[in-house]
């Protein structure tokens, strides 16, 4: 049967100070008053049945989200008594899916992303499905056309077509964060994709591959699978899931699976405009400039400005500026961030600073 699962978890510290602790980024109303949370679910109408759709994060989130998907049963989430990556997130999930049926296939999606358009997203699912289906043992990833050399994603080299499934490639290899200069040649060999982070697997086969990459991981999150459903659940998922190897299912099972001949990794390259809002850069280009390039999402003036970004979290509120250029400007009822447009990925860093020195 067939499943999907929503990573929901981490801080988004990029979009600091919007993005907290208590109210992380994937749940809040950033898109035209939705949340990228909503969107991601959206997405999926049509391609799995709602009562197969899941929600992994942090457990002390379960009652916003759940408000946020109001059709979302209890045990459709999963909550995490700390965040330990994705590798566990996805082994969680397959270890509770296999407890409950043990032929599940389900597809892993993040919450950050922009897809467009739906159709040629559903289409590709499906043949993602559909490949799984037809042999277990298959992996599959999506991939997306690079549009620059960016040293911070993932990417998977292309090789020859999967008879019987037009659309479907075997993948030759997973490089994660590669440097600059190895990016510029990935872009240019034309058989190289962004990763985009979503994947179809059956649940005893990633289960299986847990056991021969990250036996320990996997031993653990067997055992939280044998309390799942009985009255030890919760005290031992509390007291294991905390234990468990942090790293991300990249480097932690998709890279060494890209070497085992007895695993076979499909490729899904997707037409789509495919947009990762995690940081205010990347935010802003969901929002139209004007004549100058400026951007926001609340009232503005600005005087001989050029390529400002300005948000705040009331859209009453205004945010002017003089003779300012590439700058970004986010006002939150407690909190003010000023950074250059360069500096926008050390905003994590000045986040921690907060939090330690200011809370």
């Amino acid at each position: 049967m067939r499943y999907a699962m929503i990573m929901a978890g981490g801080a988004g510290t990029r979009l600091w100070p919007m993005s907290r602790k208590n109210r992380p980024k994937q749940i809040l109303p950033l898109i035209g008053g939705r949340s990228l949370l909503e969107i991601a679910a959206a997405r999926l109408d049509g391609v799995v049945a709602s009562d197969r759709l899941l929600v992994c994060a942090g457990e002390p989130y379960r009652a916003a989200i759940r408000r946020i998907l109001p059709k979302l049963a209890n045990d459709q989430f999963l909550g995490e008594p700390v965040g330990r990556d994705s590798v566990n997130a996805v082994g969680f999930t397959a270890a509770v899916l296999f407890k409950r049926d043990p032929q599940s296939i389900f597809a892993v999606l993040t919450s950050d992303h922009l897809i467009e358009p739906q159709d040629e997203f559903a289409r590709k699912f499906d043949l993602g499905f559909r490949l799984v289906e037809d042999d277990p043992s298959r992996f599959v990833t999506f991939s997306i056309k690079p549009t620059f050399a960016a040293p911070n994603y993932g990417y998977v080299e292309r090789g020859e077509p999967i008879k019987g499934f037009e659309g479907a490639f075997k993948a030759k290899q997973f490089v994660e964060k590669p440097d600059v200069a190895t990016a510029k040649t990935y872009l240019a060999s034309g058989t190289f994709n962004w990763n985009s982070g979503m994947f179809i697997f059956s649940a005893a086969t990633f289960i299986d591959a847990l056991h021969r990459f990250m036996p320990e991981n996997h031993r653990d999150l067997m055992k939280i699978a044998d309390a799942w459903g009985t009255k030890h659940q919760t005290p031992i998922l509390q007291e294991i899931y905390p234990t468990l190897k942090k790293t991300s299912v990249d480097y932690g099972v998709m890279e060494p699976a890209s070497r085992d001949r007895s695993i076979t990794i499909g490729t899904i390259p997707m037409n789509v405009s495919w947009m990762d809002v995690g940081s205010w850069t990347s935010y802003g280009e969901t929002l139209p400039p004007d004549t100058a390039g400026n951007r926001g999402n609340t009232r503005t003036a600005h005087l001989n400005s050029k390529n400002v970004l300005a948000v705040s979290d009331d859209p009453n509120h205004t945010i002017a500026t003089v003779d300012c250029e590439d700058l970004i400007v986010i006002h939150t009822a407690d909190a003010t961030l000023v950074c250059p447009r360069a500096s926008a990925e050390r905003i994590k860093d000045l986040a921690a600073k907060v939090d330690r020195e200011l809370q």
